[in-house]
């Protein structure tokens, strides 16, 4: 696995909160009427004001999960933490993009991407589980230097 700043998923996480943040307000204040211009049945309305707000609860959830993942990654360099930065960042692209994303543009995505979401988001947590075993018994798979949380 390439070796990554942990700095990097502290950026990620605080880019995906702010997104999260700009479209939980557009959930709030621009989701619905957007829908009533596209004539969308109002029973469809309610469904997809749903999901959108479940899409964004989950990015938001997911980016504090990311920027912990760049805490622990400079606290315990380990693999084990970027190998959890890149599963959380997908489930949350796979996720949260599909029901927010493909809702903004109008694009029905394939069905099956948001539950591989999902199962990105388990894996993503059973590995920073992984890590912070691992890390409390000393066994690094990283090959940073010590006291270089960075890597090499």
């Amino acid at each position: 696995m390439i070796e990554m700043s942990p700095r990097v998923w502290l950026v990620l996480g605080a880019l995906s909160a702010a997104i999260g943040v700009g479209l939980g307000a557009y959930h709030a204040h621009g989701l619905e009427k957007m829908l009533q211009m596209r004539l969308v049945n109002p029973a469809d309305i309610d469904h997809q004001m749903r999901d959108f707000e479940v899409g964004v609860r989950y990015q938001l959830m997911h980016a504090v999960a990311i920027v912990l993942v760049g805490v622990l990654a400079l606290q315990m360099p380990s693999a084990w933490f970027h190998a959890a930065g890149v599963l959380l960042v997908a489930g949350t692209l796979l996720f949260s993009g599909c029901l927010c994303g493909g809702l903004l543009v109008g694009a029905k995505t394939p069905w099956f991407l948001v539950p591989a979401g999902g199962l990105a988001f388990i894996a993503g947590w059973t590995t920073v589980a992984l890590g912070a075993v691992l890390a409390q018994r000393g066994e690094r798979i990283s090959s940073g230097r010590s006291g270089d949380p960075g890597g090499e």
